[in-house]
């Protein structure tokens, strides 16, 4: 386990500051994508803010543990395994949701898949197609299949994409292609649902300093004959904050775009990395 160290000290700062407050009282958000790190954020800080969720992933077991921390929080949780990338089982969660709680304020779509870290040249076509499928197809269809209920709450749809759409480094190329296409995909959905009232946006991270990327720093500390906060202060180094965003901190800028506090705001980018990229 890595010793509390910078990044530690960073992350008590910005949680002693904060105080939940109810943005989201009330509300039935759909989180598409429940795994560790900041799907687990995006439950828990929803249910923190108020707001009742249905749960997706494959996983029934990681469910099971999400519902148990939103009902520790005093809100409603519906389980529901899904495979996102089947139009059956799409459809049969839109239906759990509705029967459930007969509305639906939000739908997050946080699950992705990465393609193999390669040279966009060198990736087979079934590798970019499955990540696609995951990426892409999933949460067009997902907006589709919700469009109908989040138009008659007002609601609004956060995509989940990522800062590795302004990198150029060619082992990216293949996850840039996915969050790119989601990118556009995200506008395309703002201009087509806005008539319905429905807002459509989208959340930019950059690294999120949660235990997969620990973990990744203390291999690559371990690799190079260096300690992890000096990896830590390597990745932070082109932030404006020299910090890197937790989970909680990702989470909640994403649910801001959910509440009312955004009912102006559709078609929009949020990158949430501390300032590492600034829009020209």
């Amino acid at each position: 386990m890595t010793a509390p160290g910078l990044a530690d000290a960073h992350d008590t700062s910005v949680e002693e500051r904060y105080t939940p407050v109810p943005l989201l009282q009330d509300k039935v958000i759909v989180l598409s994508g429940v795994g560790p790190g900041l799907g687990r954020a995006l439950g828990e800080e929803a249910a923190r803010m108020g707001a009742d969720l249905v749960l997706v992933s494959r996983t029934e077991k990681r469910l099971q543990k999400m519902a148990d921390v939103v009902r520790s929080h005093g809100r409603r949780a519906l389980v529901v395994p899904t495979d996102i990338t089947d139009e059956d089982s799409r459809a049969a969660l839109v239906t759990a949701a509705l029967d459930e709680f007969g509305r639906v304020d939000c739908l997050l779509n946080n699950a992705f898949g990465i393609p193999p870290m390669d040279p966009v040249t060198s990736l087979s076509l079934e590798s970019l197609r499955a990540a696609n499928e995951t990426n892409v197809f999933a949460p067009l269809r997902l907006s589709a299949l919700f469009a109908d209920a989040l138009a008659a709450t007002g609601g609004s749809i956060v995509m989940l994409n990522s800062c590795v759409q302004y990198s150029s480094d060619p082992e990216y190329a293949g996850y840039k292609l996915s969050k790119g296409t989601l990118a556009h995909l995200a506008s395309s959905l703002a201009t087509e649902l806005g008539p319905r009232g429905i807002r459509v946006n989208s959340v930019a991270p950059s690294y999120i300093y949660e235990d997969v990327n620990r973990a990744y720093f203390d291999w690559i500390a371990s690799e190079s004959g260096r300690t992890h906060d000096e990896v830590y202060a390597e990745k932070a180094a082109p932030t404006d904050l020299k910090r890197l965003a937790s989970p909680e901190e990702v989470a909640r800028a994403t649910l801001f775009l959910a509440s009312d506090l955004a009912s102006a705001v559709t078609g929009t980018m949020l990158n949430v990395d501390c300032g590492e990229f600034h829009d020209n």
